[in-house]
């Protein structure tokens, strides 16, 4: 490892990736009303998600994203399993700063909020990544906007109604009404996003290629 600069580019976007898939299905449980609206705290650091998916998918293929992505949903769970040890164990009563209510009120998820999390994160990325390479086989290494912004329009709108769908509306925590016009904001949110990143995507694009110039394993 560390050999070549892909490798490097590869981890740094990999750490980059599972750091904020994993705070965003840490934070999930709250929600914050936008106006009229309400959604998912978690929806906040998608966007640097979105953008790694699209450079992992440019530089590393098909198999790379869904290769992160299954260890990534992995870490996930696990993260969940460390959670729920860490809620079962009681707090030192009149010593920890922090006792089992309050831990409780911020980490406890429930198995609902666990379940959509993962199945949303896993089908929002597989079918980001069949998307874009579906776009890529046809446009070749033009219309980069197209397959970047194109991919998550599609994977999000699922993502959005999944998580939303099993972790708030199958257990009651939420009427239909507001799983509904909750999913669409959070819908609009992302994609706005999505298109407002669309210059980082070229910008990241840039500096990766003028960076792996030179280097032997980009050009296998």
């Amino acid at each position: 490892m560390f050999k070549t600069k892909k490798e490097i580019v590869f981890v740094v976007l990999a750490g980059i990736f599972i750091t904020n898939a994993v705070v965003a299905e840490l934070i999930g449980g709250k929600l914050i009303q936008v106006g009229p609206f309400v959604m998912s705290i978690g929806i906040l650091p998608w966007p640097v998600v979105f953008l790694t998916t699209d450079l992992i998918n440019e530089y590393f293929g098909e198999k790379g994203v869904k290769k992160l992505s299954f260890i990534t949903a992995c870490l996930i769970a696990y993260a969940f399993l460390i959670l729920f040890m860490a809620i079962v164990i009681p707090a030192a009563k009149g010593i920890s700063p922090v006792n089992d209510e309050q831990f409780q009120a911020v980490f406890g998820q429930s198995m609902w909020i666990i379940v959509g999390s993962l199945i949303a994160f896993m089908a929002s990325q597989l079918i980001d990544v069949w998307i874009f390479w579906f776009f890529k086989r046809r446009t070749g290494e033009r219309k980069i906007w197209l397959r970047t912004t194109g991919s998550t329009v599609i994977s999000q709108l699922f993502d959005s109604f999944i998580v939303l769908g099993i972790a708030f509306w199958l257990p009651g925590k939420i009427d239909f009404d507001t799983f509904i016009s909750s999913a669409l904001i959070g819908y609009a949110f992302k994609l706005s996003i999505a298109i407002l990143l669309t210059p980082l995507i070229y910008a990241g694009h840039h500096l990766i290629k003028k960076y792996l110039e030179g280097d032997i394993s980009h050009k296998d």
